[in-house]
């Protein structure tokens, strides 16, 4: 799989995936990621990319030519599926990080400033993702965020399914309590049947503790989990 990310800043996206599992992965050569100094493609002398917007809004925008004239460059005759990191767009989730996992390229524009000029959106994008509904500074958080969630997923890089399918979102649901040693902390117990070695009882335990913090936590994501006459009985004598 390949990502190709076109930024402002491509030294902040290169250190940061060079660390923990996903710079691992990637020196194992389970994925590429490249990153594109989008001032590299800019026709003004002073390597500005930015003008003022055709608005009375303050701020500046990025410009459509260089940012068009990078994805030229760097695509040519590939075709590779373009995301532009936006408060706009769709919200990621672990669906769509596991259906993005199944492309073989993935370009990745990240805008900073006021944003985009729409026309290049219009031109190249084929769809925007947000990481939430907030605004942050530019989109190199978002697009490592993205990165991460989708590689993670992707075979070898974690040691066995196990490491994500049963984590937060994987199954509609949210991720049951873990505990580690000591047995006991500050008169606090682990609960017993993790200790007990019994596998029925505690893939049970696990099920409901992931059901109640659901309900608990974010209640709304029962709407669309898929759920079992069990679970559903579970919930109602909860």
């Amino acid at each position: 799989m390949r990502f190709d990310i076109a930024t402002l800043f491509p030294e902040f996206i290169e250190n940061s995936l060079n660390e923990s599992v996903i710079g691992r992965a990637r020196k194992k050569g389970l994925f590429e990621a490249y990153c594109h100094n989008i001032r590299d493609y800019t026709l003004d002398k002073h390597r500005r990319v930015d003008d003022t917007p055709y608005s009375e809004r303050q701020g500046m925008l990025m410009q459509a030519q260089p940012i068009y004239d990078c994805w030229k460059a760097v695509c040519g005759e590939r075709k590779p599926h373009v995301i532009y990191m936006s408060p706009q767009g769709k919200t990621l989730t672990q669906k769509r990080a596991l259906e993005l996992a199944r492309m073989s390229d993935i370009f990745i524009l990240c805008g900073h400033y006021e944003g985009v000029d729409q026309r290049v959106l219009d031109k190249i994008v084929d769809e925007e993702i947000s990481i939430g509904d907030y605004v942050v500074s530019g989109g190199e958080l978002p697009a490592l965020v993205l990165i991460d969630c989708v590689v993670r997923t992707l075979d070898g890089v974690l040691s066995q399914p196990d490491c994500y399918e049963d984590e937060s979102h994987f199954n509609g649901l949210l991720e049951y309590p873990q505990y580690t040693r000591p047995e006991v902390w500050e008169g606090e117990a682990v609960p017993p049947v993790l200790l007990s070695g019994h596998h029925a009882n505690i893939l049970k335990w696990r099920r409901e503790q992931s059901l109640l913090n659901t309900l608990k936590k974010r209640p709304e994501l029962l709407q669309n989990a898929e759920l079992t006459a069990k679970d559903l009985e579970f919930l109602h004598n909860t």
